[in-house]
């Protein structure tokens, strides 16, 4: 179908690409009443001309983006995939609907190769698909330099840049498309994209002055559940299948062998169960797609060779027998479920030797040492969202940035809400630190502060009232308790160039925590574990205990706490405004019995004993 067959003949005429024409060829060749979230917005960019980087989630119809602009602005819609079966897949898609599309890939005969130029020269193709492998070659880009081309678009654009979970580095080629097709608008479109990767992509891409669109990462048709795993989880997850019969799944695991193992022990208890990896021949790979996307009920077990281009809607359920390797391919692999809007579950075991493994796989990598930072974030980020008590789609969304966000009310922290521990004091402090701090350092920065460990930190940070008032925590607790407060939105992270600056997020939501009228809790750890410090230490008996407290004195401790608490939180203040942890733990060990010994103990001034003498003793006295 040529593109101008789809004009009405004003715009034919004019050879204006209106949001109208647009629609017609929506509703005429696609089937749809009208746009959907960003489409339109997107759309009218392209169509002007101009270029734009789009994120819009899985099921979003981020495809329709560039292919409807194919069809209606003229010229030959370039589209540039990383997986052969993504495109096969598209053009397959995009043939059903009457579209002239091709692909051109190292699969394509020469014959076919041959007759796909014909069509292009002629003028009566709208779409063609290449690999960024093949499009970079001299030969095709000289080809496609005489041609009028509708718009360049680069799908999965995530590939492109080293802080996103599927790097490619063919991808940071395409760069030059900009000096290539200086006259035809170029679109990056992808559907997990946090803020630095977004930036290296309009870098990269040199799109730095393209119109950014980021849509809601919301997914009401998901409902999340994670829970800690025993052993290699594999019984588990047969009791999940088993849970599910009669609907179509997939199961990610992290290494070939699993796939196998795993796959055998579902066909023997009776499930239509498929491996999938990277180490089967191309052609057994490929009959297994297609025997899973023709089945009602097939079950896919695979690791991530499995993933983009598969565009089956009734995948009711995906389970992570192992966790994907951050929350940008968590969000992508999870998005397989539920595309036709129906209800469906995104289902993750994990543990601390998961941990473990993803940390040493990063620190074998041979990459520079910023971005193998990055990646070690990006794991520990994953794994705060996994074992966290927070609205497990929500600390999504607010990862990606997103604003204004709510508990979804069906994710199995929302159902079933974990035992907690309350962090809200931490929180104060840590927020508190940022504030002083203005917002110009990273995360090590701020915990370094908190723990009063700052290197050639300057007299002005010194004298801040944060400045060591965090020493009761291990720098992993308050690590952790960051990613806690940016997955709530109390925090922020600016890209600024590959050098993280956190900052305070939501005012209002910030301020709510200092008033004590939000409170922020993290997972309890499971008995002998210690939840705000590093997993598997020991736990102690008491908080107090960190600070020098003997056993006995701790219930005074936890008294003085607790009161403590409650000024503060008539108040409206951070509780340590009151008394640091330092002092209650004096005042327990010491029991002063007057205002005279009270006053003598470090951090008590003369206004806070004025103010709070009276009832500090009345608690001693009651303890």
């Amino acid at each position: 179908m040529a593109a101008d067959s789809l004009l009405s003949p004003q715009a034919r005429s004019t050879g204006t690409a209106s949001l109208d024409a647009a629609r017609e060829v929506l509703r005429r060749t696609f089937g749809h009443a009208d746009f959907r979230g960003l489409q339109a917005d997107v759309i009218g960019e392209i169509m002007a001309g101009r270029g734009a980087l789009a994120v819009l989630p899985t099921g979003g119809g981020k495809s329709l983006c560039y292919q409807i602009p194919s069809l209606v602005r003229p010229g030959l819609g370039l589209v540039i995939s990383p997986l052969i079966a993504l495109m096969a897949d598209q053009v397959a898609a995009l043939q059903q609907s009457g579209v002239a599309a091709e692909k051109l890939d190292s699969n394509t005969r020469p014959d076919e190769r041959g007759d796909i130029w014909k069509r292009v020269n002629d003028g009566t193709l709208d779409l063609l698909y290449v690999s960024p492998e093949g499009l970079m070659q001299p030969s095709m880009l000289e080809r496609l330099s005489r041609l009028r081309l509708a718009l360049v678009a680069i799908d999965e654009a995530h590939c492109v840049s080293q802080w996103g979970h599927d790097f490619r580095p063919e991808y940071r080629m395409l760069g030059r498309l900009a000096d290539a097709f200086p006259d035809a608008p170029r679109l990056a479109v992808t559907a997990t994209a946090d803020a630095r990767t977004r930036e290296d992509i309009r870098a990269e891409l040199r799109l730095k002055d393209a119109r950014e669109f980021v849509d809601s990462f919301a997914r009401p048709e998901l409902a999340l559940s994670a829970e800690r795993k025993r052993g290699s989880g594999h019984s588990r997850v047969l009791e999940l299948v088993a849970e599910r019969p009669g609907r179509s799944g997939v199961i990610y695991a992290g290494s070939r062998d699993g796939v196998e193992k795993l796959a055998e022990k579902l066909l023997a208890a009776g499930v239509p169960a498929l491996a999938y990896h990277a180490g089967l021949d191309k052609s057994l790979r490929a009959a297994r797609l297609e025997q899973f996307l023709d089945a009602d009920a097939a079950v896919m077990v695979a690791t991530i060779a499995f993933g983009m281009g598969v565009d089956k809607p009734d995948v009711r359920y995906v389970i992570h027998a192992d966790p994907p390797a951050a929350i940008e391919a968590y969000w992508q692999e999870i998005g397989r479920a539920g595309r036709d809007g129906l209800p469906a579950e995104g289902i993750t075991l994990y543990s601390s030797s998961d941990l473990a493994w993803a940390l040493r796989r990063i620190d074998s990598r041979d990459v520079d040492a910023t971005v193998k930072a990055v990646q070690i974030r990006k794991v520990h980020q994953l794994y705060a969202m996994l074992d966290g008590t927070g609205c497990r789609p929500a600390a999504v969304r607010r990862y990606f940035g997103e604003h204004g966000v709510h508990a979804c009310g069906q994710c199995d922290v929302c159902v079933d809400p974990p035992d907690a521990v309350d962090a809200t004091e931490a929180a104060q402090k840590a927020l508190s630190a940022v504030h002083r701090l203005g917002g110009r350092f990273g995360r090590g920065r701020i915990v370094d502060h908190l723990l009063g460990k700052s290197k050639d930190a300057p007299a002005s940070e010194t004298a801040m009232s944060t400045y060591g008032i965090g020493r009761e925590f291990s720098p992993v607790g308050w690590r952790d308790l960051l990613d806690q407060l940016l997955f709530e939105g109390l925090l922020h992270e600016d890209p600024n160039d590959g050098r993280p600056l956190v900052g305070l997020g939501e005012a209002e939501a910030v301020k709510a925590v200092y008033r004590g009228e939000r409170r922020v809790s993290m997972r309890k750890a499971p008995t002998g574990a210690d939840a705000i410090s590093r997993p598997g230490r020991p736990r102690k008996r008491h908080s107090g205990e960190q600070l020098g407290v003997e056993a006995a004195d701790a219930p005074l401790f936890e008294a003085l706490r607790a009161w403590r608490r409650e000024r503060a939180a008539e108040q409206h203040v951070p509780p340590y405004v009151i008394f640091h942890d330092a002092t209650l733990s004096a005042i327990a060990r010491e029991r002063p019995a007057s205002a005279e010994a009270l006053a003598k103990v470090s951090g008590v001034g003369q206004s806070k004993l004025k103010r709070y003498g009276a009832d500090v003793l009345r608690v001693v006295r009651a303890n």
